[in-house]
């Protein structure tokens, strides 16, 4: 799997106001940014990863904006499957 690279992230009210209704700050999903654990394609050309911020784990959804540089769509607390993933990486 290639790895991703995420040098930057472009917040706006919406995208900062949506995450927010979900629990999650601009700061988690930063932290999420730069230390990815698991990564995916998601739908409609975007990416899902997923990471670790303290105790939470937490999955964020990128637009590809440019090189190295996305827009996060949502951010919210990850689902189990999403949960067993991470789990899975950290063993190793």
């Amino acid at each position: 799997m290639t790895r991703i690279v995420i040098k930057k992230l472009i917040w706006d009210k919406y995208n900062t106001a949506h995450i927010n209704k979900h629990g999650v700050t601009v700061e988690e999903a930063e932290r999420i940014a730069k230390n990815v654990i698991f990564h995916k394609k998601a739908k409609k050309k975007r990416y899902s990863i997923i990471g670790r911020v303290g105790t939470r784990i937490l999955t964020v959804i990128f637009s590809r904006v440019g090189a190295g540089t996305y827009y996060p769509v949502t951010a919210r607390d990850s689902a189990k499957k999403e949960r067993e993933k991470v789990y899975e990486k950290e063993k190793i």
